[in-house]
This record gives structure tokens, C-alpha cells and sequence, in this order.
């Protein structure tokens, strides 16, 4: 399974993100091909050694790194990448791997 892991970095307004992101960015997110799965951290988010700088985890999956290709290149995913500069003050950061179960 493909995953795309992406960690918002606490905005300059929690609110306000949190307002967009829920509000705008999820339903064009859905919208993007060959989603399998979508999930969102809930609540703080925190390293061993004590709170991490993010105020969100999301992570995506897809059937294979094939399809998470097809998926960011699709319309729907340029419109989803298009909006997080709108929202997210804070920075962002963009994992995409293929994962097994060991």
C-alpha cells in the first residue's frame, strides 16, 4: 500500500485552519482517485520526548506508488495541493512511501 503522509505545521490560527481544512481541503481531498483511505490525527500530537511542532497528521493511502502518482497528478489532486497554500501558515511537510507489513 502507497501512503502520502502529510504533517501541517501549527498555524499562525488554529481556528481558522482547522475551519478551512475541515470546511474546504477534506471534501476536495476525497474527490482525489483511487483514495483508498483517508485519516487525520486527532487531538495533540507529541514526540517521545514532548510535543511535536504539528497541529495535524494526515495520511492518505493507495493501492500502489503507481496510483498515489496518478492521484497527485489527477485535477483533483493539483486542486488539493493548490488549496493547502491557502490555509497552511504554518508549513507543511509531504511523506510519500510504499509500505509492507513485516
Amino acid at each position: 500500500m502507497a501512503k502520502l503522509v502529510v504533517m501541517y505545521k501549527t498555524p499562525k490560527d488554529p481556528a481558522a485552519f482547522d475551519a478551512h481544512y475541515f470546511g474546504k481541503h477534506v471534501p476536495l481531498a476525497k474527490k482525489i482517485p483511487g483514495t483508498r483511505k483517508y485519516e487525520v490525527s486527532r487531538g495533540q500530537i507529541s514526540a517521545p520526548n514532548g510535543p511535536a511542532p504539528y497541529h495535524l497528521i494526515a495520511t492518505l493511502q493507495f493501492d500502489d506508488p503507481a496510483a498515489l502518482q496518478r492521484a497527485l497528478a489527477s485535477p483533483e489532486g493539483q486542486a488539493a495541493a493548490a488549496d493547502v497554500q491557502t490555509f497552511a501558515t504554518g508549513g507543511v511537510d509531504m511523506y510519500l512511501f510504499d509500505d509492507r507489513e513485516v
